[in-house]
């Protein structure tokens, strides 16, 4: 077996301690008073212990008090995290619909580009003879018009990657809660079956 980290070492205290107050620290002092209770020789010293008994009980009591209002608590963020998830899941549809609609600019600035290509060929082959100015000013114009349409390729590309960005982002984070969930489930089951096992056990 390999050797135990800082993190498997904290989380086992936390599983013992419940929310890290002492309550094991609590319940090993309840039995020890309850076994000074037993052994008590003088009626003093029985009703100390008894006071004792009870003071840490009603700590017990509060402590659990307090466990079940942070399952409550954890219960409204699990709601909250399920209303997170399928905003995210609305987010992922409309990014697919962002992605789609990119590449149909794409398609439309390539099939632009072609028929300019081909608008100049064909110019070039009907003029044997152009005017010189005319033809440069054309020549000019789309060069522009070709520089424009390259822009707005780029500005397609850079949206598209950045659409893919966030959809990577938001599969991280989706993947992120479904672990934080899983954990608090874990947590959470090891927690009851401990109350239970507590429950259970026989009072000495």
């Amino acid at each position: 077996m390999g050797a135990v980290t800082d993190d498997e070492v904290i989380r086992k205290r936390l599983l013992i301690d419940g929310d890290g107050a002492g309550d094991d620290r609590r319940i090993n002092l309840l039995v020890k008073s309850f076994i000074k209770w037993c052994n008590s020789g003088s009626q003093e010293e029985g009703y100390s212990q008894y006071q004792r008994m009870l003071s840490t009980l009603s700590q017990c009591e509060f402590s659990m008090g307090k466990t079940l209002l942070v399952y409550d608590m954890n219960l409204r963020e699990m709601e909250n995290y399920e209303k997170i998830y399928k905003d995210i899941e609305c987010s992922i549809a409309g990014a697919h619909e962002k992605i789609a609609e990119c590449k149909k600019q794409i398609l439309q600035a390539k099939r632009i580009r072609k028929n300019r290509q081909e608008y100049d060929a064909l110019a070039k082959v009907i003029q044997h003879h152009p005017d010189r100015h005319d033809t440069l000013k054309a020549l000019e114009a789309l060069g522009k018009e070709l520089e424009h349409l390259s822009h707005i390729k780029e500005s397609v590309e850079d949206k598209l990657e950045l659409r893919r960005k966030q959809f990577h982002v938001l599969l991280s984070t989706i993947h992120e809660l479904q672990q934080t969930l899983e954990n608090d489930e874990k947590l959470s089951e090891v927690d009851e079956a401990q109350e239970t096992s507590l429950e259970a056990d026989p009072k000495p």
